[in-house]
């Protein structure tokens, strides 16, 4: 696998959960000194927010456990991103199907759901990270325990494969 492997996370603003995905997961990374080996972006299928930060309240949530959103904008997800990410990790199945008719044929990365990577028995009832944006607070904090617990997950599989390129002489 080339490096550095590049994950883009995507939802529908780009302003709730990918946002937060980006910066939980990036935050992960640097902590396992893994910076120069993954590269970290986030997008959304729609372009209500473009170039606004991440919402307040996720914003919020994520300082009150030391993620940092607030260099973060909005941007709309492009068929050119196919090329540059290895990794297209959707935070719901109606991304997800955006993100399938997009999709060049020649695209050999992965496009999944981000739950997919989660410790299953914990969110056993979720196949998508909900959206939080037109509910309560406690769906951003809901929304913030399934990011860095999916992250965790995400990372440990391209953990593996980088250890399998390198195994490989790759």
């Amino acid at each position: 696998m080339k490096e550095p492997i590049k994950v883009l996370f995507v939802c529908l603003g780009n302003i709730c959960r990918s946002p937060t995905a980006h910066a939980v997961f990036q935050q992960i990374v640097n902590a396992q000194e893994l910076g120069s080996k993954i590269q970290v972006d986030s997008a959304g299928t729609g372009d209500w927010h473009l170039g606004h930060a991440p919402d307040a309240r996720s914003t919020a949530t994520a300082a009150e456990r030391g993620y940092d959103l607030s260099d973060l904008r909005s941007r709309l997800v492009t068929s050119a991103d196919f090329t540059q990410f290895d990794y297209i990790i959707a935070m719901d199945t109606s991304n997800l199907s955006n993100l399938q008719v997009m999709r060049p044929s020649e695209f050999s990365g992965e496009l999944e759901l981000f739950l997919n990577y989660t410790a299953k028995e914990r969110y056993s009832d979720y196949t998508e990270v909900p959206d939080p944006y037109l509910g309560g607070a406690d769906g951003f904090e809901l929304v913030l325990d399934m990011i860095e617990d999916a992250s965790l997950g995400l990372l440990n599989h391209i953990k593996a494969h980088i250890q399998q390129s390198d195994m490989a002489g790759g």
